[in-house]
């Protein structure tokens, strides 16, 4: 049953936030598939009715996570916490392109 079928007209516009996983590489596929899934998945609710209004990945950089510190990373770039310096990632790469194909 879809979001739609479930609540109708009382659904209201949907912001997806913090779509995200964790992944240790700088190559990193699984986030990728991810992504991948998740996006697909909102264009399927969008295509059946459902009023989505934006969609936020988590997140752009590592960070400090509350529950986990500097052990997960979530971001599209990679930070080294020691010199600071930031790689982005293959799921950087792969984003800006579906951003910039979905203009």
């Amino acid at each position: 049953m879809s979001l739609k079928e479930e609540y109708g007209e009382s659904l209201p516009p949907i912001h997806v936030t913090e779509s995200g996983c964790a992944y240790d590489g700088i190559d990193d596929p699984e986030r990728v598939t991810y992504l991948d899934g998740h996006i697909g998945a909102m264009r399927s609710a969008m295509a059946s009715g459902v009023d989505v209004r934006g969609y936020f990945v988590w997140s752009l950089l590592d960070n400090f996570e509350w529950a986990e510190g500097y052990t997960k990373r979530f971001g599209l770039v990679h930070v080294d916490y020691d010199t600071q310096v930031r790689t982005p990632k293959t799921s950087y790469a792969w984003y800006r392109d579906l951003i910039r194909a979905s203009r």
